[in-house]
Order: structure tokens, then sequence, then C-alpha cells
């Protein structure tokens, strides 16, 4: 297993993350998976045992019991070294200081989660989406307090645009508030329309990148095959309506090549899929999930799996997304001053 370092911190994690929305299986997360506290305790000792140290959940997954779960297996036998992160934003109760951002629900929620998770000290809490009715700068104060107060060691942000993170991190910095170390974003070779904005913050603010749902909710594990119903079992077949597909045919000849791949090397699509994602730059870590054991056993094993350039080519020959308004405007009259940032998104796009 290999491990980087999370942003410009001192933290190193690995690049793959155990995910947990799979934990509970209470009210609308049962279509991901319903584990309890002993099916859990087998999927969490297979991925520390190979070698995996960031384990990732939020408070919303069931209603706080994927917390729960995980506080009840690593209850005093948490082993040296394994992380955990957290998130919150979403309602937690039907009241209207229930969800958000502001001090008020930040502060209230870490406890909670510091509770159910059954530890001192979250080492990674993220806000889980944007709140535009509470100042900015209220939400990275509440942040920045939590840290001083030794509940929190690191603070990320999760499903924000461009503009939204550079103005939090201005807020930061003018304050000296504690900044974001990272994002947790939804990118896959389906949807890379993080390729525009947030892979280049990333890469220019110094921010590690969490990648969640990396297999488009199943759609690129090469089980879902084009004119085929949803496989039983899976989240299609239960109703997941995420992520949205604006072109089916474009997602069909991407799973076709993902299966080719596959096929050639001996591995699963999922492998390849995930193996593309981690040999991005701008990537810090992968988070998998699975309602089974052979499923995350499936997805440990893209930690290992290297692909070649022609392969990547391949993938990029199906998946490119369009170089939309300024960036056009880019390739054409500024390329011969592109930064290391503006690369992650025209890299691909400038003729060799």
């Amino acid at each position: 297993m290999e491990y980087r370092l999370l942003g410009r911190s001192g933290l190193k994690i690995s690049t793959l993350t155990m995910g947990t929305m799979t934990f509970g299986g209470v009210g609308w997360a049962k279509m991901v998976g319903d584990l309890g506290v002993t099916q859990a305790k087998k999927m969490i000792d297979m991925c520390i045992d190979a070698g995996i140290n960031l384990i990732d959940t939020a408070n919303v997954y069931s209603n706080g019991e994927s917390e729960n779960i995980i506080g009840e297996v690593l209850a005093g036998k948490r082993p040296q070294g394994v992380l955990l992160a957290t998130k919150a934003r979403f309602g937690m109760g039907e009241g209207p200081n229930d969800s958000g951002l502001s001090r008020y629900h930040l502060i209230r929620e870490c406890e909670a989660s510091l509770k159910r998770l059954k530890t001192d000290v979250i080492d990674l809490y993220q806000v889980h989406e944007w709140d535009g009715q509470t100042p900015l700068e209220e939400t990275m104060e509440a942040l920045d307090t939590l840290i001083r107060q030794g509940k929190v060691r690191y603070v990320g942000c999760s499903n924000y645009s461009g503009w939204h993170i550079m103005k939090a991190l201005g807020i930061a910095n003018e304050h000296r508030y504690q900044r974001f170390v990272s994002q947790q974003i939804h990118y896959t070779l389906e949807a890379r329309d993080a390729e525009y904005e947030l892979l280049p913050i990333s890469i220019d603010q110094g921010l590690g990148v969490l990648v969640w749902s990396p297999l488009a909710g199943g759609l690129l594990s090469g089980k879902h095959r084009r004119n085929q119903a949803a496989p039983e079992g899976t989240r299609q077949f239960a109703g997941w309506p995420e992520p949205p597909i604006r072109d089916e045919n474009r997602l069909w000849n991407i799973v076709d090549t993902l299966v080719a791949i596959g096929e050639e090397r001996g591995v699963s699509a999922a492998q390849v899929a995930l193996a593309w994602l981690i040999g991005r730059k701008a990537v810090t870590s992968v988070i998998i999930g699975g309602r089974t054991e052979a499923q995350f056993r499936d997805n440990i094993a893209a930690a290992e799996l290297k692909l070649t350039e022609e392969e990547r080519k391949r993938l990029d020959a199906v998946s490119l997304p369009p170089v939309i308004y300024p960036y056009w405007h880019q390739l054409n009259t500024a390329s011969d001053r592109f930064g290391e940032a503006d690369l992650e998104l025209f890299g691909p796009h400038i003729k060799q």
C-alpha cells in the first residue's frame, strides 16, 4: 500500500480509504447496504490488514448508525495509526438548526460524532456540503475552534465548487484560521467534471483529494452492461439515483473499454477504474466501499495495479470531457504559458 501526504499537511494516508456508507442500513442508506457490527468488523479488519489507514464516514450515514458501528468495532482497540474521518452538514433532526454549517450545528454534531465513534478526537472533520445561508466566516471559525479544543486534528470540505473553496481558503488565510487540507469529491471516468476547476485548485492550493463513489455507484464495476437490466443486489436495482448519467452511450463505451482492459490484464473492470483514479496526479486517496468481503477484496487489489500509458490513452479516448468556456479559449491562445495546475485539465487535449 502506498501512502501520500494529505495536501499541505504532514499527515500520510493510504491511496485507498475505507468507506462505510454500507454500515447500518437505516432510512435512505438501506439502498446502499445494511451491514451490522459483525460484518463491519470483518470488513474493517480486512482493510486494516491490507494497509488502509483511513476510515471515512458521516453523521448522516444511517442517521448516525454507521458511526455507532465503527465506534463499537474499534472501541478501546483502535489499531495504532488508524485514522477516522467523518462529516457534518445534512439534517440530523427536524428543528430549524438541525442542519447546515452554523457554529451551533457544527460544534454540536462534532461532539455527537465523537460519542458515537467512541473516540476523543476526529482526525479529519469535513463539511459535507455547501451551506449558502451561513457566512463562511462563521463556518471556518467554528472549525478552527474545534481544532483548538483538541476535538479535531484536520479539516476538509466536500462537494464544494471552485469559488466556494477559494473563498473559504481566503477567509482562513485572512483570519489565520486552520485551512482545509483536503476536499472530498465525486470523480470517475464517467464524471470528469472535477478536472475543470476542482483538481487544478487542489494542485495550486495544496489540497488533498479524496474521491467518493469512484465506481459511479457500481456502474463502472463491470456488472452493468449495455442493453441489460440492472443486476439484482446492486444499488441501481434498489433504485439508487446517483450519479446522473447524461450520455448513456458514452457510459457504456467507457464500461466496454474497462472490461476489455480488465480481461487483457486478468483483473476486474472495477480494479481498472480504481487504478485510473489512483494514478491521477491530484488524487490522494480513493474511497472504496461494498456490501461483501469479495467486493472489498477486489477493490483493495486495485492498489497494486499500474496502468500503462497506452491503457490510459484508451480510457481517455472514450471519457475525455469537452473543453468548455473559458478553457477552450485558453487552450487556443494561452498554451504557451500553462502552469502545472492548468495541465491537469489541458494535458490530454494538447497535441504532441
